[in-house]
């Protein structure tokens, strides 16, 4: 009937129930499994063979040289070893509803002959009752996995709402699409509280990235710094278990802008090369915008050369962007947003002339009711005055910026924006009445 090593494995039941070997599975230390398994008579061979890994990696997490993080790299581990995946803290996996023992399970993974032949040699005897029982749990697995791998509904509707979500403000207060988002994704818990098949939970995963990075960037655009990066944090590793790299990427890049415009460049260049690492050369949205955040890191930072590379960078990404990536949301990559990041870092690096014409180009982009976006150009422009000489006329613009901005968006960016600028300008500067009316506005 075949070699009895084309079953799978199978850890024994004494080992399973090993208090020291449940901690093991419980943190997912799978040198101890591994090396546990071993001790019982399970080559490092046969591991490799039931979960379908290449030996030397087997080897290298048996020495713990090696982490095993991915989820789907778990729950092959699991199927591999017959290891309930409660013990794992998965689902139930698809086998624990075994058949009885008197009867050979059917596994997809035994070899297609030995599973006819255990079936004939089990239906020789007839349509017993055991005989039907396998059967009926045989085609009861099916149903199960069938209906596991259903979508709920909510799933479908919150990532539409992250699609709508992604578009903006669309001339809403910051702290009304805050509700909102913190709302929908409270739903998620649920979701991901409750067991899921692997398809459904990486969608789970990748709305939750997707609404957290955008909650934490209304709190950046509301100037409460520590509770953006918190939940930038929870966006990159919601997207990190989604096993979507450009995602994580984007959390990361939105990440360092929080850096940036909060004083600490450095930072910001640092976290936004590994946002660069993991979106690869591809010209994606989160290439893109990676490489333009660098750009204002470095030249904020006062490294102009690698300020200007990563504005080439950002350029060349740019012109090859397909039409879905170019789009205008928060999640990608519009030109709109492209130029006003190009606008701030050309605005530091001091050159004004590139710096106007992107801010021109951004304008023409944005729709009336950007307030935050259009306020920000404007404070950009206000720099570049500065820069030029004309302080008083930067200190006038930044004035009627401010003034002309609706009270709920009074603090955070834009404010810290107009007061890096402030604080830009020379002491000798402050008793002109420009500046005095500039330093009264950002005080109230």
């Amino acid at each position: 009937m075949g070699d009895v090593q084309a079953l799978p494995p199978q850890l024994p039941q004494h080992l399973l129930r090993d208090p020291e070997f449940v901690r093991a599975l419980r943190d997912r230390d799978f040198a101890t499994v591994f090396t546990s398994a071993r001790r019982h008579g399970i080559s490092y061979r046969r591991i490799s063979e039931a979960c379908a890994m290449k030996p030397d990696r087997v080897s290298l997490i048996a020495q713990g040289k090696w982490a095993v993080t991915a989820l789907a790299t778990v729950e092959r581990i699991a199927d591999g070893l017959r290891i309930p995946g409660a013990l794992l803290g998965l689902a139930a996996r698809p086998w624990e509803d075994s058949l009885p023992m008197s009867l050979p399970k059917f596994d997809d993974g035994d070899d297609d002959m030995i599973r006819r032949q255990l079936l004939r040699g089990a239906l020789a005897a007839g349509l017993t009752g055991s005989v039907l029982t396998a059967l009926t749990h045989t085609r009861q697995s099916l149903d199960v996995a069938l209906s596991a791998n259903s979508t709920p509904p909510e799933l479908t509707d919150l990532e539409a709402a992250a699609e709508t979500y992604s578009y903006g403000y669309g001339g809403q207060p910051p702290g009304r699409v805050l509700a909102d988002l913190v709302a929908d994704f409270a739903g998620l818990g649920a979701l991901l509280d409750s067991p899921q098949p692997i398809g459904t939970r990486v969608r789970v995963c990748r709305t939750a990235g997707q609404l957290g990075g955008m909650v934490a960037i209304v709190l950046h655009d509301l100037g409460a710094r520590a509770e953006a990066r918190g939940w930038f944090a929870t966006a990159a590793r919601a997207a990190q278990e989604s096993g979507d790299t450009q995602l994580h990427a984007w959390v990361l890049a939105r990440e360092a802008m929080v850096s940036i415009n909060y004083g600490a460049p450095r930072a910001a260049a640092a976290l936004v090369e590994q946002a660069r690492r993991l979106a690869g050369k591809r010209p994606t949205a989160a290439a893109t915008l990676s490489a333009a955040v660098a750009a204002r890191a470095y030249a904020l930072s006062h490294q102009p050369d690698e300020a200007r590379q990563a504005l080439a960078a950002a350029d060349a990404c740019m012109e090859r962007l397909d039409a879905g990536e170019r789009a205008d949301t928060w999640l990608t990559h519009g030109e709109q947003k492209h130029h006003v990041h190009l606008s701030h870092a050309l605005t530091a690096l001091g050159d004004t002339r590139r710096a106007q014409e992107s801010q021109q180009r951004a304008l023409e982009l944005s729709a009336p009711t950007s307030t935050m976006t259009r306020s920000l150009l404007r404070i950009d422009a206000a720099a570049c005055a500065h820069h030029d000489g004309n302080t008083q006329e930067a200190c006038q613009q930044a004035v009627a910026v401010l003034a002309e901005l609706p009270v709920a968006y009074r603090t955070g960016l834009v404010h810290r924006r107009a007061l890096d600028l402030y604080r830009s300008i020379p002491a000798q500067h402050h008793g002109e009445r420009a500046a005095r009316d500039f330093a009264e506005v950002l005080s109230a």
